[in-house]
């Protein structure tokens, strides 16, 4: 398989968390954290798990790594304990948090748990890490809230804070998140995609874009290749289902190998061929209707009502969005 052929063995959910910025374990005489004391905005790396001590907290740690990494395993709906099945589908939260969120550009989770509480425009609220985690459990997983004082929810966040050790409350890394790609002068396009997506994609994805199970259906052991749409993927309502963050990751982390400074594909071919994923059927999200109340901060390419004035929503989902962005500017705004 080549290198093009794997471009989107990652693409999947969506999202991004942190937590405290202590270098040492919590418990009391427990041995520091690995990695540094401080950590540069620029120059930060995921601490070595491997270099935690054996104790409550080393445990916690790595228990939250291994939930995030084979999410299908143990919250899934194939899991034999009907009350763990949390998530609606078969993938991973690492299926778009590159490297167990530990890449720049590829949904890090570093520095993200002591970005929280934060305001967040999808509910204009202050929200907290264990909610957010929820947003992707019933969003990119298309499932359910964890307890909030199940073992689940406390071994992510602990994962979460470990990763930010050394990272400043508040710090803004470079990195976080996704390339932010300018954006396109003209409407994405679904067809030009589907052809980069013949191209690179159907060897592991498929014709179909089911992706590829490690075993078979029903033995909770996800995918090789994780699916792009249809019933097992993400639904409407994840950050993936918005062409431009979509655009973003698939420019910065894909196919394998390729990082934000060894990118392969062009702007335009990330942006069709995120066009194309994203015109496929998937898991609808209900009452989207309710996200964003300030609707001031409805992202221009949130494609689901109430619209801007006088846009479609064929152009809220593939563009030109700037048309949007100027009618913003003068006050149009999606009505309450």
């Amino acid at each position: 398989m080549t290198r093009i052929n794997q471009l989107f063995i990652g693409l999947a959910i969506g999202a991004g968390l942190t937590a405290g910025a202590f270098a040492q374990s919590p418990a009391t005489g427990a041995a520091p954290i690995a990695g540094p004391v401080a950590q540069s905005p620029k120059d930060w790396q995921a601490p070595d798990i491997t270099k935690l001590p054996d104790d409550k907290y080393g445990q916690m740690v790595r228990r939250g790594k291994v939930l995030m990494e084979e999410t299908y395993k143990y919250l899934g709906p194939e899991v034999k304990d009907v009350n763990k099945r949390y998530a609606g589908n078969n993938l991973a939260c690492v299926s778009c948090h590159m490297d167990a969120g530990g890449r720049k550009f590829g949904n890090p989770w570093v520095g993200t748990f002591v970005s929280f509480p934060q305001y967040r425009g999808r509910e204009d609220a202050i929200s907290t890490t264990e909610e957010r985690i929820n947003g992707c459990m019933e969003r990119s997983m298309n499932g359910r809230k964890l307890p909030l004082d199940s073992e689940e929810m406390k071994t992510m966040t602990t994962y979460l804070q470990f990763l930010s050790t050394g990272i400043p409350v508040g710090a803004k890394l470079e990195g976080g998140g996704t390339l932010r790609l300018k954006t396109l002068a003209r409407a994405a396009d679904p067809v030009a995609g589907k052809q980069v997506y013949a191209a690179t994609c159907v060897a592991c994805h498929g014709d179909n874009g089911q992706g590829v199970r490690r075993g078979k259906a029903g033995d909770a052991n996800g995918y090789q290749f994780p699916p792009l749409w249809g019933a097992d993927s993400y639904n409407t309502g994840a950050g993936m289902a918005r062409v431009t963050l979509a655009a973003g990751f698939i420019k910065g982390n894909m196919p394998i190998g390729v990082t934000h400074t060894s990118t392969v594909l062009t702007d335009e071919q990330a942006f069709d061929v995120s066009a194309y994923i994203n015109s496929q059927p998937r898991p609808v999200k209900g009452n989207l209707q309710a996200d964003f109340p300030a609707r001031k901060n409805k992202p221009v390419d949130a494609a689901f009502p109430p619209y801007t004035p006088g846009v479609s929503a064929e152009q809220h989902k593939y563009g030109p969005w700037q048309p949007i962005v100027e009618a913003r500017e003068k006050g149009a705004i999606p009505p309450k």
